[in-house]
C-alpha cells in the first residue's frame, strides 16, 4: 500500500513510522511552515491532571502516556524521556484537594502515574521554588525531548524504507495529493468555540495566565461559558462560521481548487498537518474544526544547577516549569488566540517571565538561552480528531496542549485507520461532527 503522510510533526513522524513497520510505502511531505507545534512544546507527559468530564480526551492522553515507555525501547535511543515525576503546586493546600482526589479516583485504572503524595516544602524538589507553597507530588510523571522524538520517528521510518520531501501538499477533490513548493502561506478558517480550550474543572488544560496581556482570550474562561450545553457550543460554534462564510475565509481554498503540482501517488493520505489541517482538507468539502492556539516559552540555563532529575511545576493556572540536563529550565507558556502569527512578542515574553517567576524567584539569575513559539491545533468544543475524511484519507489532529503526550500514540491510531487494522482505542468520540 502507498501512503503519504502530510506533516512531519510528532503525529506525522509516527504515522510513517508505524506505517513503514507494516511494510507499507510511505512519503512524508511537510511545508516546514514556522510555528509547527511539536518544534516548540516543552514536553509534558502527565495526563492524570486533566480533562475530568472528558472520557475521550483523558482515554487519548492516559493511552499516550502508556505507549511511551514502549516505544522508547523500540527505538533505542536516549531522546530525553525520563519520569521525574510532576508537582502540583498551590499556595492553599485547599486548592490540592479535588486534584487530589481526582488522581486517587484515577490510580486503579492508571497505577502508572505511582503513589501520589503531599508535599509540603515543594522547594526541596524544585529549589528555585517560592516559599509557602505546598504540592501533591505525581511520581509517574515524565518529561520528554518532542524534537528528538519526532526526529528519531523520522529516522526509523526511513531506514524502513519511508522517503521524506519538503514543498506544500494540496488534496484535490478526488483525495490524490498534489505536491509543489509554494510560499508556505497556508491558514485555516476554523474559529474556536465558546469552550474549545479548556475550563471544564482540569487542574491545568492549558489554562492562561491570570492577567497576561500577549492576547490570551480572558473571556474562554468565564463560568457560564464553562457551562454552556453542548447545543449552545455548537450553536455558536455555526453562527461564527456563517460569519466566516460571508467574508470569505470559509469554504473551498479557492487558490486550492485551482492548484497544479507534482502528483504524489498514494492508496491513502494521513493528514498530520497540526493546525494547518483545515486548509489541507477543505478540498475534500470537509471542514475540520482546528485552529491554531500560540503558546510562547522561554528557554534558560542556571548555572550551576543539576536541573536534570527536577521534577515538572504545574499550578493550577499559570506558569508550568521543568528541568532538562544541561542546568535547563523551561517556562511556559502563553496560550493565545491570535490566528497564522508564529511570533515571539515582547508581551508573551513579560508574561511569561513575570508569571515564571513569581512562582519561582530563585530563577531571576538564569541566563535566557532561547524562546521558541508554536501554534498548537485545538480541535473546537471536542477531543481530538481521529477519523476518516473521505474514502482515501485519514485525519489525526487537534491534540491542543497534550502533542507530545499523546502525539505518538495517536500517530500509531492514525497507521491503523490508513491501513483498515483495528485500533486498541475505540475511536468514535473522535470521529468528525456529522
Amino acid at each position: 500500500m502507498r501512503v503519504t503522510v502530510i506533516g512531519s510533526g510528532i503525529v506525522g513522524a509516527s504515522a510513517a513510522y508505524h506505517l513503514s513497520s507494516h511494510g507499507a510505502d510511505v512519503v512524508v511531505v511537510d511545508a516546514d511552515l514556522d510555528g509547527q507545534a511539536t518544534a516548540a512544546g516543552a514536553g509534558i507527559v502527565c495526563p492524570w491532571v486533566d480533562h475530568p468530564d472528558d472520557d475521550a480526551w483523558y482515554a487519548l492522553a492516559r493511552s499516550g502516556a502508556r505507549h511511551y515507555p514502549e516505544l522508547m525501547e523500540a527505538l533505542g535511543e536516549d531522546l530525553g524521556y525520563e519520569q521525574v515525576g510532576a508537582l502540583l503546586v498551590a499556595e492553599d493546600p485547599a486548592e490540592l484537594e479535588p486534584v487530589r482526589a481526582l488522581l486517587e479516583r484515577r490510580y486503579a485504572g492508571a497505577p502508572e502515574m505511582g503513589e501520589v503524595s503531599v508535599v509540603p516544602d515543594p522547594a526541596r524538589l524544585f529549589p528555585p521554588l517560592a516559599e509557602g507553597l505546598t504540592a501533591v507530588h505525581v511520581p509517574g510523571a515524565a518529561r520528554v525531548d518532542g524534537r528528538a522524538v519526532r526526529d528519531a520517528l523520522l529516522r526509523a521510518a526511513v531506514r524502513q524504507g519511508a522517503e521524506l520531501r519538503t514543498g506544500v501538499a494540496t488534496l484535490t477533490a478526488r483525495g490524490e495529493v498534489l505536491l509543489s513548493s509554494g510560499d508556505g502561506s497556508v491558514t485555516s478558517g476554523a474559529l474556536p468555540g465558546p469552550d474549545a480550550g479548556g475550563g471544564d474543572g482540569s487542574w491545568r488544560q492549558a489554562a492562561p495566565v491570570a492577567g497576561g496581556q500577549s492576547g490570551t482570550r480572558a473571556d474562554a474562561w468565564e463560568p457560564e461559558e464553562r457551562r454552556a450545553a453542548p447545543e449552545e457550543r455548537g450553536a455558536a460554534l455555526e453562527e461564527r462560521g456563517a460569519a466566516l462564510e460571508e467574508r470569505g475565509a470559509v469554504g473551498k481554498d479557492r487558490a486550492a481548487e485551482g492548484a497544479t503540482g507534482e502528483k504524489v501517488a498514494a492508496d491513502m493520505v494521513v493528514v498530520a498537518a497540526g493546525a494547518w489541517s483545515g486548509a489541507v482538507c477543505r478540498p475534500l468539502g470537509v471542514e475540520i474544526p482546528v485552529f491554531p492556539r500560540r503558546g510562547q516559552i522561554v528557554h534558560a540555563v542556571l548555572d550551576g544547577a543539576d536541573t536534570a532529575g527536577w521534577p515538572i511545576v504545574l499550578p493550577h493556572v499559570g506558569p508550568y516549569l521543568l528541568g532538562f540536563p544541561g542546568s535547563r529550565v523551561v517556562v511556559g507558556a502563553t496560550v493565545e488566540d491570535v490566528g497564522f502569527v508564529p511570533r515571539v512578542t515582547m508581551g508573551g515574553l513579560e508574561e511569561v517571565l513575570r508569571a515564571g517567576l513569581r512562582l519561582a524567584p530563585g530563577l531571576a539569575g538564569a541566563t535566557v538561552t532561547e524562546t521558541r513559539v508554536g501554534l498548537r491545533p485545538v480541535r473546537a468544543g471536542g477531543p481530538p480528531l481521529m477519523c476518516r475524511a473521505g474514502e482515501r484519507v485519514v485525519v489525526a489532529t487537534g491534540l491542543s496542549a497534550y502533542g507530545l503526550t499523546a502525539g505518538p500514540y495517536a500517530g500509531l491510531l492514525a497507521a491503523r485507520l490508513a491501513l483498515g487494522e483495528p485500533a486498541p482505542l475505540d475511536l468514535a468520540p473522535y470521529r468528525l461532527p456529522s
